[in-house]
């Protein structure tokens, strides 16, 4: 409350009175984390009321539109490598770090944490698709293509992931809503939500307003922080945007965990990767059309390796529908070593 108070006003200041961009930065980052913590209670009282599958959505929904909102500021402002780079952070970000404190967090407190295991194949096919498909598969294919080409097979499948994300969610939602349900999704029907649901939606929508506004100006830091520290655009992207733009999961899937309710962690963890795959980067793609520089969604040898190991990874681990700290410790240890990777680029 206090870092949300006092960052907005200084924020906005801030911007105002044109202050260092190395301090904006930090305020900028740290406003954005808070104003995410938010969004993160507001998305579990809704939770509470909704249910474990569309709690998790929501939250991986409005997890996302933060970083939605920087992408699309970082794609005005002509940064396709930065915006990539994010998408790229946001899967191995979600899939090893999010997941992997879930697990770590909620495996100290409990042996065993059981999970969907109906869900988590589901879900295994459709990261298999979206990643090692719909991402590699665009990169093979373009090589021996121009620039008009690349866009047009860019557009062509970010088409087909966002028809296929919302027969997804249909299938989930509705047609087969039930149909696999597992023991731990009749459990904690008895808890109050923090807030109501009209106050819940309120500070949804406020948090996100804000984080818009704070987002546009964090974008026009990143080049002067890239020099300053001898960061990489990439390493911008994959490590810092990636976990300020999906702080309002990472506290939320690791409480869930905490709490033994896995089924709602490994939906904002997971779901919020195929999110990221099937809609936030095709939906960049088609805004991309609108600016002067397009994005391909064509990713870099080592972005499309660390994500498909990461996909890989998460798959072994997830599809026995349970898991411990051991676990978790394998997906943080994957991620270390990527995010050395990237930083020694």
């Amino acid at each position: 409350m206090l870092l949300t108070f006092i960052g907005v006003p200084v924020s906005v200041i801030g911007t105002l009175m044109h202050w260092p961009s190395i301090i904006l930065f930090i305020i900028y980052c740290l406003t954005i984390i808070a104003l995410s913590s938010y969004m993160g209670r507001a998305t579990e009282s809704l939770a509470i009321v909704a249910g474990p599958r569309i709690g998790g959505l929501l939250n991986a929904t409005f997890g996302n539109a933060v970083e939605l909102i920087i992408s699309v500021f970082a794609l005005k402002a002509g940064l396709v490598g930065v915006v990539l780079a994010s998408l790229t952070g946001s899967v191995l970000g979600n899939l090893l770090l999010v997941a992997g404190l879930s697990f770590f967090v909620g495996g100290l407190k409990y042996k065993r944490q059981k999970f969907n295991v109906y869900d988590a194949r589901h879900n295994s096919g459709l990261l298999m698709f979206a990643v090692m498909i719909a991402f590699v598969i665009p990169e093979v294919f373009s090589m021996d293509m121009n620039d008009t080409k690349k866009l047009s097979l860019s557009v062509g499948i970010s088409v087909i992931l966002i028809l296929l994300y919302l027969a997804a969610l249909f299938f989930k939602l509705v047609t087969h809503r039930g149909v696999y349900q597992s023991d731990n999704e009749a459990q904690h029907h008895d808890e109050e939500p923090e807030w109501g649901k009209g106050r819940a939606i309120l500070v949804l929508l406020l948090a996100t307003l804000a984080v818009a506004y704070i987002s546009e100006n964090l974008v026009h830091t990143f080049e002067f922080v890239a020099e300053s520290f001898g960061w990489s655009e990439l390493f911008i992207g994959i490590i810092i945007v990636a976990i300020v733009g999906n702080a309002a999961e990472h506290a939320s899937a690791v409480l869930m965990a905490f709490k033994n309710k896995m089924d709602v962690a490994v939906e904002i963890a997971i779901g919020s990767t195929l999110q990221v795959a099937m809609f936030v980067a095709p939906v960049l793609v088609l805004i991309s059309l609108l600016y002067e520089k397009s994005m391909p969604l064509l990713f870099s040898w080592q972005e499309l390796i660390a994500m498909v190991s990461a996909v890989l990874l998460m798959v072994v681990i997830s599809n026995d529908g349970e898991t411990n700290w051991f676990e978790g410790l394998t997906l943080l240890a994957a991620y270390v070593i990527m995010g050395i990777g990237f930083y020694l680029i």
